[in-house]
């Protein structure tokens, strides 16, 4: 890939807060930070944990929550922007993959949904195979990542192909969010250094991490030091040492620098010694004319925070940012993104879906098994059912049953549903492929499976039971139970945006098609239902009063029962659906059945919409809550006074200046 600009990226006074309009203090995640990255440099964001590292990182890639408010300027090549879908590569913490397919395929499949259609299939398989060597995955190529029921590569293979996902078209601007951790030394270093081969290839790659070994920490070329929010410092790696002897902390000879510079402002290190000498395995030292000996790291911390703000290096800082906002920059392109046609991606799509729910045995295999078993149960129990007076019943029992209660075992492919909608999120930011082609995939794949399950279970319950026979009347009877899967299964894909827990969205997709079972018209007829609300608009949405509808009608009219009494007149199928079911016979039951197919279009709609409003509206309500919050917060008198985090954390600490030569910095 060639590279089609550099992209400049600078900060300037960015502040991150989490307000709380309760009794307690707004809490400031990242406090006045200023600094920029530059193509062809890795820049490293350190810091103990709950620093602020993953915070910054979702702040310059513009994927902060909701919940939280910023101000500051975000600059790309000196214009402010906020960086869209596939904008930006942003490899998170969590390694969101498909745990059915392989290493290979899942980086093929990435391949063909981003990189152009117009490249031939060779050129594809050598970027392909080149991802792979480049990230060291050759000995796991052919191995599945792994579920909850097959087993699969490690933890930091995991992690390595989900880097190789995001390096595979040389992002211009590529965030990774602890990309080390889970692995060992070797695996760090070999990643690190893939990386910054990708930053010396004119990309710019910023990186959090947390404590990384001193061969690792030689690799990056930029640090920001992190502490509560507040930079400790910011410049070139290896400069970092010469500021800290500067200050007042040099870094022991036999000490990693990365590790020294945490020891200086992680306050948890308190906790330790106030700990260690209650239990009396650590004695005090007696105090020295070093004004440093008794200071707890909290002091330090902001020792170091101020000396950095008078410091050559922030001046430094404000000077490139103010160069880089004055700065008309390049004009950035339009053409980010994936550069696959919308059809390639879709095809993509479809046979990646179909193979993972193939390989996954929850997604529909065990659901056809059950479906299977059930169905035989009902077979069993309305064996030969007849036409008897009680056979009218068991009839109508016996198809609400079927079109209704045996189709909700499709809540069961809620769990997953949401782990691939969690692909999707993931692969959505990074801008792999639009809304619509994800869905109309997910549809595509899912149809031969829904078809088997309403083959096999239509087949054995109607052969069983004896529904009316004739095979246009067994086409009806399997369109019906198919067209119950499907939109339940958009039920559940619905539910699976709004409520992406699975325990939460099990039972709220099983609330909702109760809801709807309820005013189906079999527990009360549908003329006997309260007319607001339940039958006016409940019954009208719900598929199951469409879909009991044109079950009775398919079943029953053209059949003669025998009547309660004996010597009585047969009951005709027509009396039995107006005045024993309360069905009125205005439509066909074809016209039911178009119905239930247009309330799986809608809820597909549906579904398109919450994610098109959650991925379009959401930022502007989020625009319109952070203005808000900050015009109520500004009139609280201790909001400008307030520091960014206090710590209660204070007790005496040894000198670090002590600890010269010295494997631990605690004496015991």
């Amino acid at each position: 890939m060639e590279i089609g600009y550099l992209m400049v990226l600078a900060w300037e006074d960015v502040r991150v807060m989490l307000p709380n309009f309760g009794k307690g203090p707004t809490k400031r995640l990242l406090n006045g930070l200023n600094g920029f990255a530059e193509p062809g440099r890795i820049m490293a964001i350190m810091g103990p944990s709950g620093s602020g590292k993953s915070t910054l990182l979702d702040t310059l890639a513009g994927r902060l929550p909701k919940n939280v408010v910023m101000t500051g300027n975000v600059l790309l090549n000196g214009k402010k922007k906020i960086p869209d879908y596939g904008f930006v590569a942003y490899v998170t913490q969590e390694d969101v993959l498909l745990g059915t397919l392989t290493v290979k395929e899942t980086i093929a499949y990435s391949a063909h949904l981003r990189l152009p259609s117009t490249m031939s299939k060779e050129e594809v398989s050598s970027i392909i195979d080149g991802t792979i060597i480049e990230m060291g995955l050759q000995d796991c190529a052919d191995r599945l990542i792994g579920n909850w029921h097959l087993r699969g590569i490690s933890g930091g293979e995991r992690k390595r192909t989900s880097i190789a996902l995001e390096i595979l078209t040389k992002p211009r601007l590529l965030f990774l969010d602890e990309p080390t951790c889970g692995l060992d030394s070797a695996s760090a270093f070999f990643v690190v250094q893939t990386l910054r081969n990708i930053a010396h290839d004119g990309r710019t790659v910023i990186s959090s991490i947390h404590q990384p070994n001193s061969e690792v920490f030689a690799l990056f070329d930029d640090l920001f030091l992190l502490a509560r929010g507040e930079t400790v410092y910011f410049g070139e790696a290896k400069m970092a040492i010469e500021f800290f002897a500067e200050a007042g902390f040099p870094c022991p000879r036999k000490r990693n620098p990365s590790d020294h510079f945490l020891r200086c402002i992680n306050s948890d290190f308190d906790v330790v010694t106030a700990t260690l000498k209650g239990s009396q395995r650590i004695h005090d030292v007696p105090n020295s004319a070093d004004p440093f000996m008794n200071l707890a790291t909290a002091q330090i911390k902001s020792m170091l925070v101020e000396r950095f703000k008078r410091s050559t290096y922030a001046r430094r800082v404000k000077y490139n940012i103010q160069e880089q906002s004055t700065n008309e920059g390049i004009e950035t392109e339009t053409n980010y993104g994936s550069q696959a046609s919308w059809w390639k991606q879709l095809s993509t799509l479809t046979r990646r879906s179909f193979v993972n729910m193939c390989r996954d045995i929850g997604y529909y295999w065990l659901r056809i098994i059950i479906n299977i078993i059930v169905s035989i149960c009902v077979g069993t129990l309305y064996f030969d059912v007849g036409y008897s007076y009680t056979s009218i019943l068991a009839r109508g029992a016996c198809g609400a049953f079927v079109t209704g209660f045996m189709t909700t075992i499709s809540i069961g492919s809620l769990p997953s549903v949401i782990e691939e909608m969690k692909v999707f999120y993931r692969e959505r930011m990074n801008g792999y492929y639009g809304v619509a082609a994800y869905i109309l995939a997910n549809f595509i794949s899912s149809f031969p499976f829904l078809v088997v399950i309403a083959l096999t279970s239509c087949t054995i319950t109607y052969n069983m039971v004896k529904f009316r026979p004739g095979f246009i009347h067994y086409v009806f009877f399997t369109l019906n139970v198919y067209g119950c899967l499907s939109v339940i299964e958009s039920i559940m894909m619905v539910v699976a945006s709004l409520v992406p827990n699975f325990l939460m969205g099990i039972v709220t997709g099983a609330g909702i098609i109760g809801i709807m079972m309820m005013s189906s018209g079999f527990f009360r007829l549908l003329s006997d239902l309260p007319k607001v609300v339940w039958r006016y608009p409940i019954s009208y949405i719900s598929y199951g009063a469409w879909a009991t509808q044109g079950s009775y009608k398919n079943d029953l009219l053209g059949l003669e029962f025998d009547p309660l009494l004996p010597g009585d007149p047969k009951l005709t199928g027509e009396y039995v659906i107006t005045h024993m079911f309360g069905v009125e016979l205005s439509h066909s039951k074809w016209w039911d059945l178009g119905a239930l197919f247009i309330i799986l279009i809608c809820y597909r709609i549906l579904f398109f919409i919450i994610l098109k409003f959650k991925e379009r509206a959401l930022p502007l309500f989020q625009a319109l809550y952070a203005k808000r919050t900050l015009h109520q917060l500004e009139k609280r008198p201790s909001f400008k006074k307030m520091s960014s985090f206090t710590s209660m954390r204070r007790q005496p600490l040894h000198s670090l200046s002590s600890q010269e030569d010295l494997d631990s910095p605690l004496h015991y």
